[in-house]
């Protein structure tokens, strides 16, 4: 099973006044009042006014990202954590192998990052976006890692989170069709049998 991810995390009401007004922004929204922009080659361009580069070579902790960041890219997200920490994401994983790169921007400068990680082989608390999560103010809670607490493992590449954004679902939203599914399976062991005569019982 595959996953990816290319994102942009921060406080949810510092990214819907962010993106506010433009055409290919598509916010999800996280646990903790964080949300998820996607970020497509649509949205870079309206950005940065350019069509998006993306790397060829070898991820490296020197070159941690596949999106190329331009001067304009870079001023956005400069711009955008005058408001808060911004941190931009990336990961993908095909057959058990793959990579995690992560940096945070606050108050006008990049104030950690990049970090990146192909071999996992430290604390899960300091995977690159684990760590960089840590960076924009995520709290730990039940869940096994911040990445799953916010709810980064819901979707599993962009299309899922465009299409999760657009449809305004909440980052639960499986595990409430899962609960109202157990409801109504509850209420329905009470039904109407032959004659009209209500019995209890599996199906």
């Amino acid at each position: 099973m595959s996953y990816q991810l290319s994102a942009i995390i921060a406080d949810a009401g510092l990214l819907h006044g962010a993106t506010r007004g433009l055409d290919h922004a598509v916010l999800g929204d996280l646990r903790q009042d964080f949300a998820l922009l996607p970020v497509t080659s649509q949205l870079v361009e309206e950005l940065a006014g350019a069509p998006p580069d993306y790397a060829v070579e070898e991820h490296t902790p020197e070159r941690p990202f596949t999106l190329v960041f331009s001067t304009a890219l870079t001023e956005t997200l400069v711009d955008w954590s005058r408001q808060g920490p911004v941190a931009y994401v990336e990961a993908e994983f095909t057959g058990g192998g793959g990579y995690q790169a992560a940096a945070v921007w606050l108050g006008g400068l990049r104030s950690w990052g990049p970090r990146f990680d192909s071999v996992f082989d430290g604390p899960r608390g300091q995977w690159p976006i684990n760590a960089a999560l840590v960076e924009v103010g995520v709290e730990p809670g039940s869940w096994v890692d911040l990445f799953a607490e916010l709810g980064l493992h819901v979707e599993r590449n962009t299309a899922g989170w465009l299409a999760h954004g657009r449809r305004g679902l909440g980052i639960d939203y499986w595990d409430e069709l899962v609960e109202e599914w157990e409801r109504r399976e509850t209420t329905g062991s009470q039904r109407l049998g032959p004659g009209g005569f209500r019995f209890s019982g599996p199906r």
